[in-house]
């Protein structure tokens, strides 16, 4: 039976570089459903072509587009033994449709982590981060500041903000992300999955944290 694990975090805490690192411990894939997306789009699939007519016209791709390009990732033999899936499901409905896929592919969702980060800490950590305008490296005010204020280390051009990454528009994003996934940690916390992890401590206890929280059947791997 194929292990999957579904990592869930609001922007900022912390999910893309723990699924990373437990890639690499478990030996399982980390699967994105941001670069699921971006592999149909730039390969020009079939589901990516669909996709890119709701997303040309501002709408949100239906769950049968998205659960289609995540089934056809997740029946690649690179998954035969599982998967750590990042982004999917946002919502009970695909959370359904996540089980009765794996059901078919021999695998079932395992553990549901759900890293947490107070809301204050979310916005410090993402408001902070300065690109560079040639190329887009990244420094962040408090956590990684560039030598000379406002000047990339690497290429001395000039440090911006993107405007997601400004105070407003970070609330927003997170305050959307929890109220969009609290139906999701719900559904998962009933079914006995859901394990909460403090994300606001050192990225190594996090990822202990996160690593006890695995069954035994995935660290063995």
């Amino acid at each position: 039976m194929a292990s999957f694990i579904v990592l869930l975090g609001a922007p900022g805490a912390g999910k893309g570089t723990q699924a990373e690192i437990l890639a690499k411990r478990t030996g399982l894939p980390h699967i994105s459903s941001g670069d699921i997306f971006r592999e149909n789009l730039k390969k020009q699939t079939e589901l990516g072509k669909l996709a890119q007519k709701y997303m040309s016209k501002g709408e949100l791709v239906p769950d049968d587009v998205t659960i289609a390009m995540i089934k056809e990732r997740l029946s690649r033999p690179d998954c035969a033994k599982g998967a750590i899936l990042d982004g999917f499901p946002r919502t009970p409905a695909q959370a359904k449709a996540l089980d009765e896929m794996l059901a078919e592919l021999g695998g079932k969702v395992v553990a549901v982590p759900f890293i947490k980060v107070p809301e204050e800490e979310l916005v410090d950590r993402l408001s902070g981060r300065l690109v560079c305008k040639a190329n887009g490296h990244i420094f962040h005010k408090k956590y990684n500041p560039p030598k000379v204020p406002g000047i990339c280390d690497y290429d001395g051009s000039e440090l911006y903000q993107r405007e997601d990454d400004k105070p407003e528009v970070v609330r927003n994003r997170i305050r959307v992300y929890l109220e969009q996934t609290a139906p999701l940690i719900d559904f998962y916390r009933a079914r006995g999955l859901l394990v909460e992890i403090d994300g606001n401590q050192p990225i190594e206890k996090v990822t202990e944290d996160l690593w006890n929280a695995l069954p035994d059947e995935v660290k063995a791997q």
